[in-house]
């Protein structure tokens, strides 16, 4: 086999892949531009802002709102880090949904939510939450 056969073998594969894939862009977003791209009943509203949470390995961060006086008790697949935009996400871990003995997170707060960690999530003023996670993701609501 030829030098440039073997090149042509080991390296079209990755060049095909990275042709595939457009330049990413810059971006950056307020609490005011986020582009909700579902809004439900409850008032809840989510936006996947980059990346695709379907493909394992792959990382995206999402836009999360929360109305006050909303509370949910559920568990991820993944780790979510998130960080507080806007108002104070309270959060508590247990089995239960447990809205009276949280931790308050205010603007500029990180937190790490580890993985199948059974947590009580909620607000008592409008809150946004940047998340970022690695797919595949899925959310598991207590009692679904």
């Amino acid at each position: 086999m030829s030098r440039f056969a073997l090149f042509a073998l080991l390296c079209l594969p990755h060049l095909a892949t990275a042709q595939q894939s457009a330049p990413r862009r810059p971006a950056a977003w307020t609490a005011a531009t986020i582009p909700w791209a579902e809004v439900y009943p409850d008032g809840t509203k989510y936006a996947l802002l980059e990346g695709r949470r379907d493909v394992a390995g792959e990382a995206f961060t999402y836009a999360f709102y929360i109305p006050a006086g909303y509370w949910e008790h559920h568990w991820h697949s993944a780790d979510a880090r998130v960080a507080v935009l806007q108002g104070a996400l309270k959060l508590a871990y247990g089995s239960v949904l447990d809205s009276l003995h949280t931790t308050s997170y205010g603007v500029g707060s990180f937190a790490l939510v580890p993985a199948n960690r059974q947590h009580t999530m909620g607000a008592d003023e409008p809150t946004v939450i940047i998340g970022t996670a690695v797919g595949p993701w899925a959310t598991h609501q207590h009692g679904h």
